[in-house]
This record gives C-alpha cells, structure tokens and sequence, in this order.
C-alpha cells in the first residue's frame, strides 16, 4: 500500500481545478470540517454551468471538481439522485472522509431546490 494518501486524480483536480468559482445559482453546505458551495445555471431542464467554491482538504476539492464535471449538461433531477458511492472509488477517498463527502451529497440537494 503506498505511504501517499492522495492518488493521481485528486492531486489533479486539487492543483488545478477546473469547476472551481460561481455560477447564478448557488446552495451552501458546512460539516465535518469542510464547508462547500455548489453554483450553477440552468438551461431549460438541464444543469446548465456549474462551478464551486469549497474549504477542505485534496479529497473534498477533488471531489467537487469531480461532481460538477459529471453534473454539467446534465438533467436538473441528476442533482437530487446524484451518489457520491463511483466518485469515492474513483478519488480513493478513506472511509473515514465519508461525512465530508456526504456534505457535497447535501449541497447538491440544496442547489437542486434552489433551482427547481
């Protein structure tokens, strides 16, 4: 097992994170020592542009790099039945971080209200 807590995918997205500032339209989430903002626009019943702002560590910034590059383009519904379960295997992401996780599971829902 290897000493490096972060593999290659999130040491990507947290050096240079391509969803990372505003959209129109935003839901913000605090926990578990992360505090995560999700924006986005709305383009009739899709997810239009989505951008975040996030305070955590590489696999929380990863993760909503990652989030939102998956839900861009997307129908608004995917925000609400989105599971954080691929995006953990994908990033590695320990156990113990699930309840930041979880946090960008709740920011997700709040945009989904907010744009709804």
């Amino acid at each position: 097992m290897s000493a490096d807590p972060y593999n290659a995918e999130v040491r990507r997205r947290f050096s240079t994170p391509t969803y990372s500032g505003d959209a129109e339209i935003s839901s913000r989430r605090s926990g578990q020592g992360v505090d995560i903002e999700l924006s986005a626009t709305l383009t009739g019943e899709r997810v239009g542009q989505m951008r975040f702002r996030a305070y955590g560590c590489p696999h929380t910034i990863a993760a909503c790099d990652l989030a939102c590059e998956q839900l861009e383009g997307q129908p608004l519904s995917m925000l609400a039945s989105y599971s954080t379960d691929s995006l953990m295997r994908t990033l590695s992401v320990p156990v113990e971080k699930t309840g930041r996780i979880l946090v960008l599971e709740d920011a997700l829902r709040g945009l989904n209200s907010r744009l709804e």
